[in-house]
C-alpha cells in the first residue's frame, strides 16, 4: 500500500496516474492519524517551503514524518523539506538530513524546466536505471547536503545533488510521475522496497 500525503497544497493526480499505471494500490492521506505501518509514503511537494512548512505544522506532519520508519519518498519539494532548512522563505524544515537547500546562483534562468541527465549512484531506487537517463525538472532551488547523502548528481549551471538517501528516507528533485518510463521505473523501485 502507498500513501501519499495530502498538506493542501498542489496537484496528486499525476502522481496518482502513475501510480495507477503501475497497478500499485494507494490511497491519499491528509493527517498524520491516517498513517499505516505497512505503508509505503510518498510526499509530492509542490510550491513554497515556507507555505508548505506551515501547512505541515498545521496537520501535525511535522513531527511525525521525521520519526517515521516507513520507506519515504520525497518528490522535489518533498526533498527539499526533508532538510534542516531553506532560503525559500528563510524556513526552518523537517531536519531529517543534514544540510540546506539554496537558491540557484545569478545568472541561470529559474526555474529550471525540462529535461536534464542524471549521474546515479548504486542506490535501490536507481536499480536498472542506465547512468545518465534523463528525467523532468522544474525547480529554482537545490539541495546542499553536509554529509554524503546523495545518490545522484546534475548539471546545471553547476553541480548540484538531485537525490538523496538516508536509511528509509529517499528524496529525488526531478518529477518521476512526469518522466516518462524512466520515471516509471523508479517508482516501481520505490514501490518494490521490503
Amino acid at each position: 500500500m502507498i500513501q501519499i500525503i495530502d498538506y493542501g497544497a498542489g496537484n496528486l493526480q499525476s502522481i496518482k496516474n502513475a501510480l495507477k499505471k503501475l497497478g500499485a494500490r494507494y490511497e491519499v492521506i491528509s493527517s498524520p492519524q491516517e498513517l499505516r505501518a505497512d505503508a509505503k509514503i510518498i510526499f509530492a511537494g509542490v510550491g513554497a517551503a515556507g507555505s508548505a512548512m506551515a501547512n505541515l505544522k498545521k496537520s501535525g506532519f511535522d513531527k511525525v514524518l521525521p520519526k517515521l520508519k516507513n520507506p519515504f519518498l520525497g518528490i522535489c519539494l518533498g526533498m527539499q523539506l526533508l532538510f534542516e532548512s531553506s532560503e525559500e522563505d528563510a524556513v526552518n524544515c523537517l531536519k531529517v538530513l543534514k544540510g540546506d537547500v539554496r537558491k540557484f546562483p545569478l545568472g541561470l534562468t529559474v526555474p529550471q524546466i525540462g529535461w536534464n541527465k542524471v549521474a546515479v549512484n548504486d542506490s535501490v531506487l536507481f536499480k536498472n536505471i542506465p547512468q545518465g537517463s534523463y528525467f523532468y525538472f522544474v525547480n529554482s532551488y537545490y539541495c546542499k547536503p553536509k554529509v554524503r547523502d546523495s545518490i545522484a548528481e546534475t548539471e546545471y549551471g553547476m553541480s548540484f545533488c538531485s537525490a538523496v538517501q538516508k536509511e528509509n528516507f529517499y528524496g529525488v528533485q526531478f518529477h518521476p510521475e512526469k518522466s516518462g518510463e524512466i520515471g516509471a521505473n523508479v517508482l516501481n523501485n520505490f514501490i518494490k522496497l521490503c
